[in-house]
């Protein structure tokens, strides 16, 4: 039962997991890299430290050796010097140390080789997880420039000028309306020339009016003869039935 309900709880929580994926992928391979990088600086911690004991080790080899260079140099001067019995008392410390050496050669040699290999570990890991970070950066780009894209597209079918949309159908009804304010345009422009012809002709009527009461003031006053006056163009126009009487 209790394997049961654990199960459930389980699959739940993969289902929870697979939303948040879908949602914000990029911040789940971003999350991923982040444990990564912790995980790295605690295993360059930890290298660091066993580091430490190699240098450690490397010391006593040295000063192994440096020993036992002195205890060889010591044997051979006791046996120059013909006394067996210290040279002998030395060479058997020579024994012990060439053989405490060995093993810290040994030792050495096996935690040299441990801390390469985690060393190259690391490296590696560290170069994967460059690779990661640079395609995470990748796959953000990629995935903002297809969203962009399908935003464009989407947005480029909405904005098809076509009759059957409402942009289409807009269109229409501000299209009618220019031709409408040009009509009203023009109608005003017909309106506003219609009777030009007979005001013109009003116009030159009052101006021949004038023209004679003008003429038959300066004859009033002397300053013209009727001789002198022009005859208006009425009798001009009055000639051909003047001519029709006299015949």
């Amino acid at each position: 039962m209790i394997s049961k309900i654990f199960k459930a709880i389980s699959a739940q929580l993969n289902k929870l997991a697979n939303l948040f994926w879908e949602a914000d992928p990029i911040a789940v391979m971003q999350l991923e890299a982040d444990q990564a990088v912790e995980k790295l600086k605690e295993g360059r911690e930890g290298l660091e430290i066993y580091r430490g004991m190699v240098e450690r080790v490397l010391r006593q080899v040295n000063a192994g050796k440096s020993h036992v260079q002195k205890l060889e140099a010591q044997v051979k001067a006791y046996l120059k010097a013909g006394d067996r019995e210290t040279a002998a008392r030395f060479a058997l410390e020579l024994q012990k140390a060439k053989n405490e050496l060995e093993r810290n050669e040994e030792q050495l040699a096996m935690h040299e080789q441990a801390y390469q290999n985690n060393l190259t570990k690391i490296q590696h890991a560290n170069k994967k997880l460059m690779e990661v970070r640079d395609k995470i950066r990748r796959y953000d780009a990629e995935l903002k420039m297809s969203a962009a894209e399908a935003e464009i597209a989407k947005l480029a079918e909405s904005f098809d000028i076509n009759i059957t949309t409402d942009f289409g159908q807009i269109e229409q009804v501000i299209q009618r309306q220019i031709d409408e304010n040009k009509g009203k345009v023009r109608v005003a422009s017909d309106l506003s020339s219609k009777g030009i012809a007979e005001i013109e002709a009003e116009e030159r009527m009052e101006q021949s009016m004038a023209d004679d009461a003008l003429r038959s003031f300066e004859v009033e006053l002397g300053l013209v003869s009727p001789e002198t006056t022009p005859v208006a163009p009425l009798a001009k126009d009055l000639g051909p039935a003047t001519e029709q009487s006299k015949s």
